[in-house]
């Protein structure tokens, strides 16, 4: 019984470490808003097969969500993604416009370092991005010493929003 209220107390506490770490910069609805899309109603875009497979390709492990909620005008999509960093999740929010990156965002901040990827000049560096047929960007993105991972899981959402846009043009 002890061992069971110990394990619980733990969990609890974890949880609430992990809360605390959140560098909330911008609330989705936020993000939306500033994008233009406020009015919009979400989406649910049900991940094929094969953009799974294409996923897990871009992310190097398996994309585990059946759906994706998104936001769309008929011509641009807005999509709120997570991707782990070093050792926590990154919510990004990302617009794709004619199957381009438009904007690219750090919404929650939760890792230790790395912070460095929400500034306007390090996402500047998507902006009119495309995704390649082997699923890469179309251009070098520079990294930030001391922000490996965090960068890296911007290149994967900025690829997966775009990989998302197109699946969801094509239906």
């Amino acid at each position: 019984m002890k061992l069971r209220v110990a394990i619980v107390i733990s969990v609890f506490l974890c949880s609430l470490a992990f809360t605390a770490n959140a560098n909330v910069l911008m609330s989705p609805k936020s993000f939306l808003q500033e994008m233009g899309l406020d009015g919009v109603k979400p989406r649910t875009y049900w991940v094929s097969a094969e953009t799974q497979k294409q996923a897990q390709k871009i992310l190097n492990h398996p994309y585990k969500g059946l759906r994706v909620r998104y936001w769309t005008d008929d011509k641009r999509s807005a999509w709120v993604l997570n991707e782990i960093g070093k050792e926590q999740p990154i919510t990004f929010g990302v617009v794709i416009n004619a199957g381009r990156v438009e904007s690219i965002r750090v919404l929650v901040f939760r890792e230790v370092r790395g912070d460095e990827i929400k500034s306007p000049q390090f996402t500047a560096q998507f902006d009119q991005a495309v995704l390649t047929d082997d699923f890469q960007l179309d251009r070098r993105i520079d990294g930030i010493t001391g922000a490996t991972y965090s960068v890296r899981s911007m290149k994967k959402v900025a690829r997966l929003a775009l990989l998302f846009h197109s699946a969801v043009l094509s239906k």
